[in-house]
C-alpha cells in the first residue's frame, strides 16, 4: 500500500524533537481519505504526551497544494452503494473521524504549524483552520466551495466564517469564491506570509532552535522564527475580500436569504472576483445555500464543539440526499458542470424539508465526548 502521510520526529537541540506530518497523495493534490485523517490523528495523539516533542508542522510534499479537501468520490460511491442507509457506513466514519481530528488541531496542547502553500480547499482548510502557527504563501489558494457540489462549508466552517469580519464568512460560504494570501490575512485564517520557496529553509531553522518545555515558550519562539522569515508585504496580492468589503456589506445586508441571493446574483459591477462570486452562487445547490444561512443562524452562539456536532448531522443528512451525489457526478466524475439540483430553486426548499439535514439519525452522537 502507498504511503500518504509521513510521519517524522526530528532532532533538536537539548534533546527536544519537531514533528513533522507530510501529507503525500500528490495525483490528488493530498485529497484526504480515511486512512490518511487516521494516520494524522494518531500522530498528533501520540505527540499530544510526548514530553520531548516541542513543536509539529502539517505540510504536504508538494508546493501545487497543501489538500485539496476530502476525498469525496469514494464518499459519494459509498452513499451509492447504500443508498437508503442513513447514516452511510462510511460517510459517518469518515465525517466523524475527520472533524474529530480538526476539532483537535484547535484545541491542541502544543504549538502547530501548518504550510498552507497551493491549493486549501474544504477539508483542506478544517486542517488549517484551527492550527496555532498557519502560514500562508504566494501561491495559496484558498476556498470552501461546497454549494458545488451540495455539501455545506463544513469542517468548522459554520465557527471560522462566522469570525471573519463583517459579513465576508457569510458571502464566502454562500459563493465558494476562492480566496488569496492577502484574503487569508485579512479574514483570520492566515497568520504569517512567507516565501513558498523558503519551506525547507524554515523546517531546517525549526529543527535547530532551542525548544524548551513549556508549550507556551516554545510557542512565542515560533513565532519569532516565522516573523524573521516573513515575506515583504509588497509580495502580497491585492485582498479582495478587502477591496469589495464595501460591496460585500451591501450584498448581504439584507435581513433573508432570498434577497441576499438576489442581490448578489444581481451584481453588475466591474469586479471580476464578485462577478465569479455571483456566478458560482447562480450554478450552486440552492438547498447548500439554504444550509449556509441555517447553519450561521443556528451556530451564532455555540462553542466549538457543539459546532462540530452540528455539522456532523448535517453532513451526513447531505449524503443521504440527491445534491450530493448529483453535484459530485456533475464535477468530478462526468464532468458535464450540469448538475440538477433537487430542489432546483431557492423558493422550492421548503423548511420541513430543511430540518430533514438538522435531524440526528442516531440515538447517541457520535461526537459527544468533544468538549
Amino acid at each position: 500500500m502507498v504511503e500518504t502521510v509521513k510521519i517524522e520526529e526530528r532532532d533538536c537541540p537539548g534533546g527536544m524533537k519537531l514533528g513533522v506530518i507530510t501529507l503525500d497523495a500528490p495525483k490528488s493534490l493530498h485529497a484526504l481519505t480515511l486512512d490518511m485523517i487516521r494516520a494524522i490523528d494518531g500522530a498528533l495523539v501520540r505527540w499530544a504526551s510526548d514530553a520531548a516533542i516541542a513543536c509539529v508542522v502539517l505540510q504536504s510534499s508538494t508546493d501545487k497544494a497543501f489538500c485539496a479537501g476530502g476525498d469525496v468520490r469514494s464518499l459519494r460511491t459509498a452513499v451509492v452503494e447504500q443508498p437508503d442507509v442513513v447514516p452511510n457506513p462510511q460517510a459517518l466514519a469518515f465525517f466523524a473521524e475527520e472533524y474529530r481530528l480538526d476539532h483537535r488541531i484547535h484545541t491542541y496542547v502544543k504549538p502547530l504549524l501548518v504550510w498552507g502553500g497551493g491549493i486549501v480547499m474544504g477539508g483542506g482548510l478544517g486542517l488549517m483552520a484551527g492550527a496555532s502557527h498557519r502560514v500562508v504563501t504566494e501561491s495559496t489558494r484558498i476556498a470552501m466551495p461546497e454549494i458545488t457540489i451540495g455539501l455545506f462549508p463544513d469542517v468548522g466552517g459554520s465557527w471560522f466564517l462566522g469570525r471573519m469580519p463583517g459579513r465576508s464568512g457569510l458571502f464566502l460560504g454562500l459563493t465558494g469564491v476562492p480566496m488569496n494570501a492577502a484574503d487569508a490575512l485579512f479574514t483570520g485564517l492566515g497568520d504569517y506570509f512567507l516565501r513558498q520557496e523558503e519551506r525547507a529553509m524554515v523546517l531546517d531553522s525549526l529543527a535547530l532552535a532551542q525548544w524548551q518545555a513549556s508549550p507556551q515558550a516554545n510557542s512565542e519562539q515560533l513565532n519569532r522564527l516565522l516573523r524573521g522569515f516573513s515575506a515583504p508585504a509588497s509580495m502580497l496580492p491585492v485582498s479582495e475580500v478587502r477591496a469589495n468589503f464595501d460591496a460585500i456589506a451591501v450584498l448581504t445586508q439584507a435581513p433573508t436569504l432570498p434577497e441576499v441571493v438576489a442581490a448578489i446574483a444581481a451584481y453588475d459591477g466591474d469586479s471580476a472576483w464578485l462577478q465569479k462570486a455571483a456566478h458560482s452562487l447562480d450554478k450552486g445547490a440552492p438547498t447548500s445555500a439554504a444550509l449556509v444561512w441555517a447553519m450561521r443562524e443556528r451556530t451564532r452562539h455555540m462553542s466549538l464543539a457543539q459546532v462540530f456536532q452540528l455539522e456532523l448531522i448535517v453532513a451526513v443528512q447531505c449524503c443521504a440526499h440527491a445534491d450530493f451525489r448529483e453535484g459530485v457526478r456533475a464535477l468530478l466524475i462526468d464532468k458535464d458542470n450540469a448538475p440538477q439540483w433537487q430542489p432546483a430553486s431557492l423558493a422550492e426548499v421548503s423548511g420541513a424539508y430543511l430540518n430533514e439535514y438538522f435531524a440526528a439519525p442516531w440515538d447517541s452522537h457520535p461526537l459527544r465526548d468533544l468538549h
